[in-house]
């Protein structure tokens, strides 16, 4: 049997004050269950922009009329609503299983020993991109599903993978300063590269925005451009993304790089490509649902490979404090006499 702890006054007065604390004090988690909090809350951070696709790609996104409640008189989706109520209701929902996986990193971040401050601070920030996101999802619905608000919450959504997929790295990692695996030539290529694939989601929202699937049977505003041109453009950025990359290989292969670098390059390249073929096959059969939902999938996927090169550019080992040698032995007095 183990004996639980006998709580006092003061103890309930300390969680209340500082409840991460007074966890942090009775649970020293393991290093493995810190990395899976981590990556729980990138895996959420996926699933709730494929399920957002969904809402958008089934005409849902006015299922629930209103925010914060569903309607004016229910909180929740009502039978009367039918089927897109309750794909809407559901995405709604599953924004509090994604609070509980970064609530899980926080709680695990903090009360991993030694304490990393600096683990705790990224959790928080997915926190907050979180609640800022859910705030933008009820605009969106009180703006008629308008699409430039809906590529702005998309966005946002890729802010949140950023940075939980920092996390994840930076749980596997050490608190030192990180040291260049590669030169500054080669990291200025990979930044170029992520800033072209960050270009080309973007192009990638206003392609959604301006195309055939607004989210709701009703007469949703459009984005005011050629859709033909701006999947132009944004085939054309693809194309730049994947030169880039393919130019970051050889370039790796060249100077003899660490093969960690050299494989997530290669990786990077296979996504892209099974990305590309999705782009062009639902391009050349009207944008079927099923498809623009995989390519969503997809844009996560590449996003996420773009960052793993760029973290795989340096190390950061375990930051290890000195420890003083041993005093130097000093010469016995000589004997008087």
């Amino acid at each position: 049997m183990v004996r639980v702890p006998k709580l006092t006054r003061a103890a309930v007065a300390q969680a209340t004050r500082n409840p991460l604390l007074c966890i942090a004090e009775r649970w020293t988690p393991s290093p493995r269950t810190v990395r899976r909090a981590a990556m729980s809350a990138v895996v959420m951070a996926v699933l709730i922009v494929v399920t957002g696709g969904a809402v958008r790609l089934t005409g849902s996104g006015l299922g629930c009329p209103t925010w914060p409640k569903c309607t004016d008189e229910s909180l929740t989706a009502t039978s009367a609503m039918g089927f897109h109520g309750a794909i809407e209701f559901g995405n709604r929902m599953l924004t509090y299983v994604l609070c509980a996986a970064v609530g899980w990193t926080i709680i695990a971040a903090r009360s991993a020993k030694p304490w990393r401050r600096s683990l705790t601070r990224l959790g928080w920030a997915q926190f907050w991109v979180v609640m800022g996101n859910a705030v933008l999802g009820g605009i969106v619905v009180l703006v008629g599903l308008n699409p430039y608000t809906v590529a702005a919450h998309f966005l946002l959504s890729t802010a949140l993978l950023t940075v939980a997929v920092l996390t994840w790295q930076r749980v596997r990692e050490g608190d030192a300063e990180p040291r260049p695996l590669v030169g500054k030539a080669v990291s200025q290529l990979t930044w170029l590269l992520t800033v072209a694939a960050g270009l080309l989601i973007a192009v990638g929202t206003v392609v959604t925005g301006a195309g055939r699937h607004a989210g709701d049977s009703s007469d949703v505003h459009r984005i005011p451009l050629d859709w033909k041109m701006i999947a132009q453009l944004h085939a054309d950025l693809a194309w730049v993304v994947v030169a880039l990359t393919v130019a970051l290989w050889f370039v790796l292969k060249a100077v003899d790089a660490p093969g960690g670098p050299q494989r997530r390059t290669r990786d990077l390249f296979l996504v892209l490509m099974a990305q590309g073929v999705i782009g062009y096959v639902q391009y050349f059969t009207d944008t079927p649902e099923i498809l623009v939902g995989l390519h969503m999938l997809g844009s996560c996927l590449v996003w996420i490979a773009v960052l793993r090169v760029l973290l795989s550019l340096r190390e950061r080992p375990s930051a290890v404090a000195s420890v003083p040698g041993p005093a130097a032995e000093q010469p016995e007095p000589a004997a008087a006499g």
